[in-house]
């Protein structure tokens, strides 16, 4: 860009624009859940930059098209420099103490210190984000002064320009979400899908006629997807649960079906129930009914961890609704997959209702992000309270799961909302690092569900109600592992948490949106009312799970 050429672009710009678009940059560096890199700190600068920008501009345009009293002589030139002088000071300011900042959540973390947040790397892609936001916004400009010229000949100035804008907006929307946001899922999907059909070198097929994809399975072993065939080749085998245990052990039954197993989710679901029958799954002492999260896949912690748990006396059944990230579906159609679901559940607790309670496994659900919301979504609780199934271990519920947020919101008086307490416990558990919370001698009824939630796990708190309002899980007591220098900015937050909640599972192990083994085994020990374990044995699976790779 010319100097010329430069000096047009800043004397075109609007100062007070300038002025809130300071301040947004600067609230932009503030902590929030999880630490972030130059580049993503860089584009959420920018783009915040830009917002503030936009918000001080119209609010500026306003103040003038209502011809309301504007100061006189130098006063407004004295003001301006002085807020400009103001702004810089903040912004400087900010920068310098964005490494502080984030090493408030790298300590909680248990992560190393940053040495620097890179101000000036920051500063140029914050700076080259706005460039690009305004050279659109100014398209948009220009193109709203096109159609109200036009509309101008037929119609009053005012009109012209309400309709002008009416239909310029509408273009610009139909661009970008009927266009560029479709194309974009679309692209995603496809790639998505190649990526689940990839076959990997090392994952050989199964020679056991009792695993899905082998040559006596119901299901063929291509159509398992990456996330299938990872789940069905990976576990502890019987060897490896009796070598730990030093008592004797089954091999864990593992059961998957894919995309590609059948066209619709009821024909999907019968092929599950159809192998789970096959292999012996309803001769285990436990069933689990897996909802994956959107790409399929199933979080090994939470498997392993049951296996073990239970001497590979267990039973598993999952079936792929998605080929996407959980997060993408959840900003895009977040009731994607409850069909699947529920379709699956269905089959599975229908024909477990048919066997002899007294010779037929305990029934749990289980379910991670995605999956924990619609594994929620499986089944009304009304349609089980004849012949109920025995608990569920929902890990990282999304903000939209319906069943997780009545609970919340109706949580007992003085308990935080990223940890709750409700009622007498009987029913219902949360836990975090630090254990479950349950009031004192409070015993369980027949069923038992357990919340797994870190109170930094940006998919179970963000909220769009985060845009105009402090949410009550930042209020004090806060979570053990949110920074007490996250403050809470109107519109800031809101980006903040949605860049957090894409980039959730960068988060190291026991933060964030990525879960613990040995969190996963406290989990375990109160929904399976797992009692033939010493503290002592407790604690050695929990180090060696966390060990295993």
């Amino acid at each position: 860009m010319s100097k010329g050429a430069t000096v047009r672009l800043w004397r075109s710009l609007s100062a007070a624009g300038l002025m809130l678009g300071t301040l947004f940059f600067a609230a932009s560096l503030t902590p929030s859940l999880l630490p972030r890199t130059f580049l993503t700190q860089g584009l959420l600068s920018g783009i915040l930059f830009t917002l503030g920008y936009g918000v001080g501009a119209f609010a500026r345009w306003l103040w003038t098209t209502m011809e309301l009293p504007e100061p006189k002589g130098r006063i407004p030139l004295i003001a301006e420099l002085a807020a400009a002088s103001v702004c810089a000071f903040i912004a400087i300011g900010s920068l310098w103490k964005a490494a502080q900042w984030q090493n408030t959540i790298r300590e909680l973390m248990r992560l190393e210190p940053a040495d620097t947040a890179h101000p000036e790397r920051v500063a140029l892609i914050a700076l080259a984000t706005f460039l690009v936001l305004l050279a659109v916004a100014r398209l948009f400009q220009q193109m709203f002064r096109f159609i109200s010229a036009k509309v101008g000949r037929l119609a009053p100035r005012r009109i012209s320009n309400v309709i002008g804008f009416t239909l310029a907006a509408s273009l610009f929307w139909l661009a970008i979400s009927g266009v560029l946001v479709r194309a974009a899922l679309r692209a995603a999907d496809l790639s998505y899908k190649e990526y689940d059909a990839l076959i990997e070198p090392e994952v050989a097929r199964p020679t056991d006629p009792a695993k899905t994809g082998s040559g006596a399975s119901l299901i063929y072993w291509y159509e398992l997807g990456r996330a299938g065939r990872e789940f069905i080749s990976s576990g502890p085998t019987r060897k490896d649960i009796s070598s730990f245990t030093g008592k004797q052990a089954q091999e864990p039954i593992r059961v998957y079906v894919g995309l590609r197993s059948a066209d619709t989710p009821e024909q999907r679901a019968k092929l599950a129930l159809e192998e789970l029958k096959r292999v012996g799954g309803f001769d285990r002492s436990a069933l689990i009914v897996i909802t994956p999260t959107g790409s399929g896949w199933v979080d090994p912690a939470a498997m392993d961890s049951i296996e073990y748990l239970h001497h590979g006396d267990v039973a598993s059944v999952a079936m792929q609704y998605s080929y996407l990230a959980s997060w993408l579906v959840l900003l895009t159609e977040p009731s994607y997959g409850a069909a699947a679901s529920r379709a699956l559940f269905r089959e599975i607790y229908g024909y477990w209702t048919t066997l002899p309670k007294d010779r037929r496994p305990k029934l749990y659900l289980y379910g991670l992000s995605l999956g924990a919301m619609n594994s929620e979504r499986s089944t009304d609780l009304i349609e089980v309270l004849g012949d109920p199934f025995n608990g569920a271990l929902w890990s990282g519920p999304p903000y939209a799961s319906r069943i997780w947020r009545t609970l919340t919101n109706g949580r007992n008086p003085g308990s935080p909302a990223w940890l709750p307490r409700f009622r007498d416990g009987s029913f219902v558990r949360f836990m975090n690092q630090d254990g479950l919370t349950s009031a004192a001698g409070a015993v369980w009824g027949p069923m038992r569900i357990v919340y797994l939630q870190y109170a930094s796990d940006p998919v179970t708190f963000f909220d769009y109600s985060c845009l105009y309002r402090e949410p009550d899980w930042m209020k004090p007591p806060r979570g053990p592992d949110v920074s007490r220098e996250f403050q809470w900015y109107p519109i800031v937050t809101f980006l903040q948490l949605g860049l957090d909640m894409m980039m959730a599972t960068t988060a190291p192990i026991g933060y964030g949106h990525v879960f613990a083994p040995e969190h996963y085994v406290d989990a375990w020990l109160a929904v399976t009312d797992v009692r033939d374990w010493s503290p002592q044995d407790i604690t050695r699976l929990k180090q060696y799970l966390r060990k295993t790779p």
